[in-house]
């Protein structure tokens, strides 16, 4: 019974996650923008995961300046959760996950997570944006959970506010992934 209820929630989990993207990708999501203080849902993501980073005893450096940013709220938590929530699941008990919120100049924003984790083969970060692409091979088993498509709803999500997305990473070393969004370009 255990196996199916888990098999359940991953199939309902894959289905959800593939009816968002196609949504997305089909411009038919609807895009609710106002203003919001970017700093205080990234803090409430943070604080959400907290269980989660200290049973790993994983050092938080967190350094998130005020700003308000004009953005859908609902589809940007989604990011924030994903790239956090990747963060911790794929850094090893002990190490360090950075998060960083700054802006520059009066309309950019740039938001960073770096940690200690496992880490992206270069060969692998071209594809890191496609859908069902698992860079780590033992991600593929179910113990991790996941199924391919966080990152591509990330990308469309970020894509969608005018915003680009980078990835550095050094295979068993870490991951820097960094969001660029510029306010000037989402209100035109």
């Amino acid at each position: 019974m255990q196996i199916i209820e888990t098999e359940s929630d991953r199939l309902s989990k894959l289905s959800d996650n593939l009816l968002k993207l196609t949504a997305l990708e089909n411009e038919r999501h609807p895009v609710n923008v106002a203003t919001y203080r970017l700093d205080e849902q990234i803090r409430q993501i943070l604080l959400f995961f907290e269980p989660q980073w200290k049973n790993k005893a994983i050092q938080m450096r967190i350094d998130l300046d005020k700003i308000a940013v004009t953005a859908d709220g609902d589809l940007m938590n989604q990011v924030w959760t994903n790239l956090i929530q990747n963060s911790i699941k794929f850094t090893p008990e002990h190490g360090v996950v950075t998060v960083t919120l700054k802006k520059a100049g009066s309309q950019t924003v740039f938001f960073s997570i770096t940690d200690t984790g496992i880490g992206i083969k270069k060969a692998d970060q071209q594809h890191l944006f496609e859908r069902f692409y698992k860079a780590d091979r033992s991600s593929r088993n179910r113990a991790l959970g996941g199924n391919g498509l966080g990152l591509s709803i990330v990308k469309k999500i970020v894509d969608m506010h005018n915003g680009k997305i980078s990835v550095k990473s050094e295979y068993g070393k870490g991951t820097t992934i960094t969001v660029k969004l510029d306010d000037r370009k989402r209100r035109a």
